[in-house]
């Protein structure tokens, strides 16, 4: 019997149509969720300690640190004694934890594990987002009106710090460069500090959209990526010139973003209770889905290494306080 042959428009033909068939897949899926028990009020910004599978979440309405195993996706245990914890990292080095308070002691050195107190670092009030430098052994603080603080990881030891005109809000550190990309909405503008001098080398303004409080960085592509409130969308930056280069819509209230530089995706999470994913086909960014997730929902965290984003849910009515865990799909 004579089988027909299949030319290649036929046969992209079949392949469109096979494709078409299949259910399409979701960019995230929740595969677990950790209850937070007795966690009450806002939370905040969350940190991963990657060896040892842990999730630190700073639990700022309740004045706590929670503490999440991620091998058995279950709550470890509830630390008390913060004065509204705010930013929060991990030193790989020695597992420390290194708290921002937003009251009172600027921030604190931690045992990993059971937060036990090893140093606390006067900043003055409002001490918030926190960024840890591994290659040059240096923990970063922005606070107050405001300044990002560089800290010795070793030994907690402030080494200078950067005015930029207002509260930093998120900022970024650039790995093969020594630039910090800061986001300060009071002012409209991004500071970029030299993190080596300590010195802010240019101020890039804000002008399409306000109040600019996440961030992440494409430091291959030469992107930075802004979360703005007013109107909601981000803001994509070239970071070779500081001029604004796209923007997309996205979901009301966000508070973190995350860059997938494998798969060329921004997770955006937004208190308005949806988790936005933006893909970006070249240079042009496009809003491919919007998940529902929970109200007031609008801090994360990706980690790369594990491939899964962590949603902090805050108690709310009925809505429990937890962290639900997704896992990336292509």
């Amino acid at each position: 019997m004579l089988v027909p042959r299949l030319t290649t428009p036929l046969l992209l033909a079949a392949a469109l149509l096979a494709f078409a068939g299949r259910p399409a897949v979701p960019p995230l899926e929740q595969v677990a969720s950790i209850p937070l028990p007795g966690v009450q009020g806002r939370i905040d910004h969350l940190a991963v300690d990657v060896q040892a599978r842990r999730l630190y979440v700073a639990a700022l309405g309740n004045n706590t640190v929670e503490v999440l195993d991620l091998r058995n996706n279950r709550h470890e245990r509830s630390v008390a004694g913060f004065k509204e914890p705010q930013g929060i990292g991990v030193v790989p080095e020695t597992s420390e934890v290194v708290v921002a308070n937003g009251q009172g002691e600027g921030a604190e050195f931690r045992r990993g594990g059971d937060l036990h107190l090893s140093r606390s670092v006067p900043l003055g009030d409002d001490a918030d987002n926190v960024r840890v430098d591994p290659r040059a052994s240096r923990v970063y603080v922005g606070y107050g009106s405001g300044a990002i603080a560089a800290l010795d990881a070793t030994n907690g030891r402030k080494l200078g710090e950067a005015p930029v005109g207002g509260h930093p809000e998120s900022f970024q550190l650039e790995a093969a460069g020594p630039r910090i990309f800061v986001n300060v909405p009071a002012a409209h503008h991004i500071s970029v500090i030299d993190r080596i001098q300590m010195k802010v080398s240019a101020t890039w303004p804000v002008t399409a959209a306000g109040a600019n409080y996440p961030m992440a960085l494409d430091e291959s592509g030469r992107r930075l990526f802004l979360g703005c409130r007013t109107p909601p969308v981000v803001l994509v930056y070239d970071t070779d010139s500081g001029r604004q280069a796209g923007s997309v819509e996205v979901a009301g209230d966000t508070d973190d973003l995350f860059w997938d530089a494998g798969r060329q995706r921004l997770y955006v999470t937004a208190g308005e209770g949806f988790i936005d994913v933006v893909q970006f086909i070249g240079e042009r960014p496009r809003r491919t889905a919007h998940l529902s997730s929970a109200a007031g929902a609008r801090t994360s965290l990706f980690v790369p290494a594990l491939g899964r984003l962590y949603l902090a849910v805050p108690h709310r009515g009925s809505q429990a306080a937890e962290v639900r865990v997704f896992e990336t799909r292509d």
